[in-house]
């Protein structure tokens, strides 16, 4: 009896591990801002069309519609949190809180199509005291904001260099294809650090400078630095940066 009431609790822990990081996937914000990605990548196909040549537009539409399926995302994603991230109840309590639930909507509204249409040409600049500057310097520098930047720019991108490979076997190899985004990612990273803190000052523009200083204290903690690294880590596994449409296997089931 004690071996299975121990076997029942196990099963039970498991069962509400796995729940938890359901939970945190969603109270993070992370299905909106698939949302928000896919509204993203239909754009770019939009963009391509008048410069691609007919078969290869085709070709890129059917392998990013695949691959950037929301169910496919969201599995891989999911599967890749809770691989990453040991205890999800910090960051879940964080994330559910007013602040953070403040935090996750002002970052859902900055990727929105309209939102980014908008600021298509750049980003206003925000007057900000000197207090809110060195928070915003400290959250820059707590926050993993250029990799996951550039990760997603990547993604979007990689898309149209499979569609090229499948139309002309041998055009890119695997060593130069990783090659090639081992550079653009530097490069994207350079781009977006270098005017990061005018963008955290308009992404977090509704938070008080006490709120705000909060928020600088959950993303520097242990909790909080575990759960961005681990975010950053599903983040890749949810877009499938760096793999071909032909490597890809099928998304995990669950969480």
């Amino acid at each position: 009896m004690r071996i299975l009431c121990s076997v029942l609790l196990l099963l039970f822990s498991l069962s509400s591990q796995a729940d938890t990081h359901l939970q945190l996937y969603q109270a993070a914000g992370w299905p909106q801002q698939r949302a928000n990605f896919n509204d993203a990548l239909q754009a770019a196909q939009t963009r391509y069309r008048d410069s691609l040549p007919p078969a290869v537009y085709q070709a890129l539409v059917n392998n990013s519609n695949q691959r950037f399926a929301a169910t496919a995302i969201d599995q891989r994603a999911q599967h890749g949190l809770r691989e990453q991230l040991a205890n999800p109840q910090p960051a879940l309590q964080f994330f559910q809180s007013p602040l953070g639930r403040k935090i996750v909507d002002a970052e859902v509204l900055a990727t929105r199509r309209e939102q980014l249409a908008r600021h298509a040409n750049g980003l206003p600049r925000i007057d900000a005291s000197a207090t809110r500057r060195l928070l915003i310097r400290h959250l820059a520098q707590a926050l993993p904001a250029e990799e996951a930047g550039a990760e997603v720019s990547l993604a979007l991108a990689g898309v149209a260099a499979d569609s090229l490979s499948q139309m002309l076997p041998g055009l890119f190899g695997g060593d130069t294809t990783q090659a090639m985004l081992n550079s653009q990612r530097q490069r994207l990273m350079e781009q977006i650090g270098a005017d990061l803190d005018n963008t955290l000052l308009h992404v977090y523009r509704e938070l008080s400078d006490p709120e705000l200083e909060e928020f600088v204290e959950f993303a520097q903690s242990s909790d909080g630095q575990a759960y961005y690294q681990a975010a950053l880590a599903a983040l890749r596994a949810g877009l499938a940066v760096g793999q071909s449409a032909s490597s890809l296997a099928p998304a995990p089931q669950g969480i």
